[in-house]
């Protein structure tokens, strides 16, 4: 399918995974003197803007963090009403996906998801299991430390039963016990509502990644201020730590 550019962006220096860190929806609400979960519920239209704008621009992979394993401790008034939003997103959005070829997937602790969110999220990742166009990861109950201890609870299990050796142990496969195996590193993480930290986000993973802050709330985030970003990606040099030959 035919990619939709705006002027400006080039198609053969697009990143090929972004990632968001979602941040701003109860400063959103609070500002309007909203409840807090009225801005989580505008919030799922940006998730929507990002989803189209990727599968128009030719963006293939997508990470969205969506829920972490520190927002458990959130009132529960609050976590409740998170799960049901996000209920009500996997179902109403699954025929979206299947129509615009998104293929759904998700990382995290996903045993610690009320039981019909794991509902649905099965249900969605079934249905659009054999989608090309766009890889959507929902990064849900995730946390990036409790990654690494997994996965390094993973390797030392192999070694201590001789499946491994422990000199064998090196960064693509520790990159192959973690959640995100299969999927490439983001290439750009945005940051939405002004905060600068990743937050517990993929912290192995986006250690070459390139980083956008921007003081836009994330229920505020358009398609335009998306492109933006890409055009200041396309813009930055990556050198991986080498120098560049001029």
């Amino acid at each position: 399918m035919e990619r939709e550019l705006p002027d400006g962006l080039s198609a053969d220096q697009l990143p090929e995974h972004v990632a968001f860190i979602m941040d701003g929806n109860g400063r959103w609400a609070k500002k309007r003197v909203m409840n807090r979960v009225k801005g989580h519920e505008k919030g799922a239209g940006a998730v929507r803007t990002v989803v189209e704008s990727c599968t128009k621009f030719g963006i293939p992979y997508l990470t969205l963090y969506a829920f972490s394993t520190e927002n458990w401790q959130r009132p529960k008034k609050e976590v409740d009403a998170l799960m049901g939003l996000l209920t009500r997103f996997l179902r109403n959005e699954k025929a979206q996906l299947v129509k615009n070829g998104v293929r759904l997937t998700a990382i995290g602790e996903l045993h610690r998801l009320p039981e019909e969110v794991r509902r649905e999220l099965d249900l969605a990742m079934e249905a659009t299991r054999h989608n090309e166009r766009l890889t959507l990861c929902l990064a849900l109950s995730y946390g990036s430390r409790s990654e690494l201890v997994a996965a390094v609870q993973g390797i030392a299990d192999e070694v201590s039963q001789g499946r491994l050796r422990a000199a064998d142990v090196d960064e693509e496969m520790v990159s192959q016990h973690l959640f995100t195996r299969g999927i490439p590193d983001p290439d750009l993480v945005i940051r939405t509502s002004g905060e600068m930290r990743l937050s517990n986000f993929l912290l192995w993973q986006c250690a070459y990644s390139e980083i956008f802050f921007t003081e836009t709330l994330w229920p505020d985030f358009n398609e335009s201020e998306f492109a933006s970003i890409l055009m200041d990606f396309q813009a930055r040099e990556r050198r991986y730590g080498k120098v560049l030959q001029s």
